[in-house]
């Protein structure tokens, strides 16, 4: 599952928001590492590059959640280098 279905933000292409705020920059190919993307909303509000963001980010639920990818990219590590469980 994508971040967009699972906060049913509607910014996802052809979303009910996308034209009020814009495609999500996560959309369509980053939807399971959010985080990672500059421009992404939380709570309401738009977020800046990974290293300003990670902490608000990883207090989201999408980001706990089971579907959110922290090792994409990593080598087997999430982004903050602790090895994946």
């Amino acid at each position: 599952m994508n971040c967009w279905e699972f906060k049913k933000c509607g910014r996802e292409g052809g979303g009910i928001k996308s034209k009020e705020l814009g495609t999500c920059p996560a959309y369509p190919d980053y939807g399971k590492q959010c985080a990672r993307v500059a421009g992404t909303l939380c709570g309401g509000q738009i977020q800046g590059s990974f290293a300003l963001k990670l902490g608000n980010c990883q207090k989201c639920d999408f980001y706990q959640s089971g579907y959110y990818d922290k090792t994409y990219g990593q080598g087997g590590r999430d982004p903050l280098g602790k090895p994946k469980v």
